[in-house]
C-alpha cells in the first residue's frame, strides 16, 4: 500500500523559488531534488499545468513521481497562478500570443536540462500539453519523451470548421477589447463555478483540493480567458493541425485522453497521436473527466501505471 501523500501542504522534499524569463518576467517553481542523484537518478521530469491552473492542483503527482526516484519540476506559465497577469484585472487570463509561451518554455528548458540529470521528461497538462506540442512543432526544445494529459490539441466547442471558429474569434477582438472576458464569471471572486466539478474529476476530494489552495494562496485565483486569448488559441490550434506539423516532431509522445472531455477536442488528441511519428494514444471513457491525473484512485492508478510502463520503455534509467 504507498504511502498516503498529503495533495494540501507542499512536501517536505519540496522547494518554492522562481525562475526569469528571457524578457525579465518572474516566473514561480517548485523543485523535488528526487531520490536518487548523479549516475543513479531515474531521470528528471518537468511539468506545465493547464489554463488557469497552478502547480498547487498536481502535488499529488509530482510527489510520487519524485518518490519513483524522478527529479522533478513544476512552473507556473506567465500571466497564472502566482506568476502575474497579462489583462486588466486579476483574474482573466490573457495571452498577447502563444509563442510568447513557447519562448518562455523554451529558455526554461535550456536552463533546466542543465540543472538535473536525464533522461529528460516533459509532461503537460491540458493547454499545457498543447504548449509543449507547440513548441516541439517549432523545433524550440528536443526532450526524451513527453507524456500529455488531455491536451488541448483541439478544443471542444461548436461543430464548426476551425477557420469559422477562428474567424469569429477575430471578429470578437476586433469589435471589443480583446481583454474582456470571453465568457461569464458570476460567482463571487475566487469561488468555483457550480456545476464545473462534472466538467473536471469524479473525485470530490481532489476537486475540492483546487478551493482550498484558493483560499489559502489567493493568488492562484484566475476566472475567463479572454477574447484575446481564445483568438490566440484558435490560431495556434491552426498552427498544430497544419500539414506536415505534427508529423516533423520524431520524440516518443504519449497522449492520455478520455471520450467524456467536455472541453479539450479527444478527436483532436486522437488525430494527433495518428500523425506524430512515435505517437501513442491511451483512451479512457465515461470513467473519467477532463482531470484525469486528479481521478478517482482507480482510474488516476491506470494512468500514472500507463506512463511509468511507456517511459520505462521509451527513457531507461541511464539512457
Amino acid at each position: 500500500m504507498p504511502a498516503i501523500i498529503d495533495r494540501r501542504v507542499i512536501p517536505p522534499a519540496a522547494s518554492e523559488s522562481t525562475w526569469t524569463a528571457a524578457d525579465g518576467h518572474v516566473l514561480r517553481r517548485i523543485d523535488w531534488p528526487g531520490e536518487g542523484s548523479g549516475s543513479t537518478a531515474r531521470g528528471s521530469v518537468l511539468f506545465l499545468p493547464g489554463r488557469g491552473d497552478a502547480y498547487e492542483k498536481y502535488l499529488e503527482t509530482l510527489e510520487e513521481w519524485h518518490r519513483a526516484g524522478w527529479r522533478v519540476t513544476g512552473s507556473d506559465w506567465r500571466g497564472q497562478a502566482g506568476s502575474g497577469r497579462l489583462g486588466k484585472d486579476a483574474v482573466t487570463g490573457h495571452i498577447d500570443d502563444f509563442l510568447t509561451w513557447v519562448d518562455d518554455l523554451a529558455h526554461f528548458w535550456k536552463q533546466w536540462t542543465t540543472e538535473v540529470p536525464g533522461p529528460h521528461i516533459l509532461a503537460g497538462h491540458s493547454m499545457g500539453g498543447h504548449l509543449i506540442m507547440r513548441t516541439l512543432v517549432e523545433g524550440r526544445i528536443e526532450p526524451d519523451a513527453v507524456v500529455l494529459s488531455a491536451p488541448m490539441l483541439g478544443m471542444n466547442g461548436p461543430p464548426l470548421p476551425l477557420p469559422v471558429l477562428h474567424g469569429v474569434a477575430k471578429m470578437m477582438t476586433s469589435f471589443g477589447e480583446p481583454m474582456r472576458q470571453a465568457w461569464k464569471w458570476s460567482e463571487k471572486p475566487g469561488e468555483l463555478p457550480k456545476h464545473r466539478a462534472s466538467l473536471l474529476t469524479h473525485d470530490n476530494d481532489r476537486y475540492e483540493d483546487e478551493q482550498f489552495w484558493r483560499e489559502k494562496r489567493p493568488e492562484l485565483v484566475m476566472g475567463p480567458a479572454s477574447w484575446g486569448w481564445v483568438e490566440r488559441a484558435y490560431a495556434s490550434w491552426r498552427a498544430l493541425e497544419a500539414p506536415g506539423a505534427l508529423e516533423k516532431v520524431d520524440v516518443p509522445v504519449l497522449i492520455v485522453s478520455t471520450t467524456s472531455d467536455k472541453l479539450v477536442s479527444h478527436a483532436a488528441n486522437i488525430r494527433a497521436a495518428e500523425r506524430l511519428p512515435n505517437g501513442r494514444l491511451y483512451e479512457f471513457g465515461e470513467e473519467a473527466h477532463h482531470e484525469i491525473l486528479r481521478e478517482v484512485d482507480a482510474v488516476r492508478g491506470r494512468m500514472m501505471e500507463e506512463i511509468a510502463a511507456f517511459l520505462d520503455e521509451v527513457a531507461p534509467a541511464g539512457a
